[in-house]
């Protein structure tokens, strides 16, 4: 029986990866700092992933590698203290995506059957036990892990379509269309840094990376499954802001805010539309914290593998690798002690990083991969200038946003230079 992933299947990866709990998690966010623009933000964080899926094409079919991201940054810079840093940061990264995962979860499942009268007790309630749920499930079974995944992407992007189907239709003659207008636009400076908090929701495609090796009919299926799934996401994505900003007014945007796809599902379908959409949100929160911490024990143990993490890393526990332990314990740290902002900006300025080396990989390996350099390069300008407008928006509405993201990317390295020490 073939092994092999087709067409089809690698772009799922790409979108199921894309399409998890990040939309859920952070499209109310989004709204309260682009307003009207929120769809032009969204298009821009995707153009950003867009030019960046062009090295990670161009790589993934020089070097298939399931450690994806972690080889094409030890291709580039070779191993080392730089290397092993920005590593130990994807790690990080994956765990911050989970809390992000997890916070949205426990924000959506209240909304359903509230535990206590205290609604923030209960959030940190539901996102606590879905971790352990998830990290029971990843103990117990990977192959249920990825049937959960197979039948969760269909069921999440059928609700999907059909609230844009309905959103579309319940546009006419909407009295919020007009908020929509430029007129109901934030700043060009704060549509763009809108877009960088909100990147997490993008960059699940780097997923196809870890599949590289076993897609059939590379040359053809890899650029394919980056490009279809990364243009499919975008549309997708400017098409809710739309709906969902034509369909609600601000304030109650506002206060809905960890919620509000959910909300925008009541102007047209009351409250089973309510309903829907919030089961739609447990099943994608749900699936993505599933998948985000397999794929975060498999960055910790290729990492370690590489010798960029002590070999202890490589150790099973209850016969899987030590990292989904560490993984699933560090996540119930930040999902219990971080706001969803600072979890969002954390993991945008990790990624935005993160991809700014990877283009940056593509540009000095271009020879090799017989990529353009002008398109590598412009991805890393890109990724590093996003990266730097966001710490300068977020430093002066929350600076204390901005410490936890560099406190994080300065853990990163400072262990790796301690282990390198020490080895």
């Amino acid at each position: 029986m073939s092994t092999k992933i087709d067409l089809k299947e690698a772009i799922s990866i790409g979108i199921g990866g894309m399409v998890g709990g990040g939309i859920f998690a952070v499209l109310g966010l989004a709204v309260a700092l682009a307003k009207g623009g929120t769809p032009i933000s969204f298009l821009i964080a995707g153009f950003i992933a867009l030019i960046t899926s062009y090295s990670y094409v161009k790589l993934s079919l020089k070097y298939p590698d399931r450690g994806g991201t972690v080889k094409f940054i030890n291709q580039g810079f070779g191993v080392g203290v730089f290397s092993g840093g920005i590593n130990n940061l994807l790690w990080a990264s994956y765990i911050i995506m989970l809390a992000l995962y997890a916070s949205a979860f426990g924000s959506y499942a209240p909304n359903l059957f509230e535990l206590t009268s205290n609604k923030v007790i209960d959030t940190h309630v539901y996102a606590s036990a879905i971790v352990i749920i998830a990290t029971a499930i990843n103990y117990y079974s990977i192959s249920v892990v990825g049937k959960i995944e197979a039948y969760a992407v269909i069921i999440k992007l059928i609700i999907l379509l059909s609230f844009v189907g309905f959103g579309i239709y319940g546009l006419f003659g909407n009295t919020h269309l007009e908020q929509l207008s430029p007129a109901y636009w934030e700043s060009p400076f704060k549509l763009v840094t809108a877009g960088m908090v909100i990147f997490v929701a993008y960059e699940g495609f780097e997923l196809i990376a870890n599949a590289a090796p076993d897609i059939e009919n590379p040359k053809v299926n890899i650029p394919r499954a980056y490009y279809w799934s990364v243009l499919f996401v975008i549309f997708l994505y400017i098409i809710i802001a739309a709906i969902t900003v034509g369909s609600l007014d601000f304030n109650v945007i506002a206060t809905a805010q960890d919620y509000v796809l959910a909300e925008a599902a009541k102007p047209m379908l009351g409250k089973p539309g309510f309903t829907i959409i919030t089961i739609a949100a447990l099943i994608s929160t749900f699936s993505a914290i599933n998948a985000s911490l397999y794929g975060g024990s498999e960055v910790n143990y290729e990492i370690a593998e590489d010798d960029e993490l002590p070999k202890e890393f490589t150790h099973k526990l209850w016969n899987q690798p030590i990292g989904l332990f560490i993984t699933a314990i560090a996540t119930l740290v930040l999902v219990n002690t971080l706001k969803l902002e600072s979890i969002s900006t954390a993991g945008s300025v990790g990624f935005l990083f993160i991809f700014a080396v990877v283009n940056y990989s593509g540009f000095k390996l271009s020879e090799e991969t017989g990529s353009k350099k002008s398109i590598p390069i412009l991805g890393a300008i890109l990724c590093f200038t996003a990266m730097i407008a966001l710490l300068i928006q977020q430093y002066s509405v929350n600076k204390f946003d901005v410490f936890i993201a560099l406190g994080i990317i300065a853990f990163c390295f400072l262990l790796e230079i301690f282990y390198k020490k020490n080895e």
